[in-house]
């Protein structure tokens, strides 16, 4: 019998690391919403490190990796546009 994942939502995500940043324990914190500890470690470091863009949506949207990765696959598909423009310009510019 296959498990099913639980997902928590943006809202519910902040709302437990304000818990941990108002001073209360992890460990009362994962008891009263049954998560582990190591979760909500996690939620926290990941919300120090990204602050507002933290828990964005489903993957790692907003990471600075993925930030980097989408704009190098822009830079690649431009060259080569630009490299295509260039032949088709010197091609004309030799008929004429």
């Amino acid at each position: 019998m296959a498990v099913k994942r639980r997902t928590f939502s943006r809202d519910f995500k902040l709302q437990v690391v304000r818990e941990v940043e108002t001073g209360k324990s992890q460990a009362q914190i994962a008891r009263e919403h049954r998560i582990s500890q190591n979760l909500i470690s996690r939620w926290c470091r990941h919300h120090r490190r990204y602050k507002e863009k933290a828990f964005a949506g489903k993957g790692h949207a907003y990471t600075d990796d993925a930030r980097i990765a989408a704009l190098e696959r822009m830079v690649g598909r431009l060259t080569m546009e630009n490299d295509l423009l260039k032949k088709v310009l010197a091609k004309l510019e030799e008929e004429t």
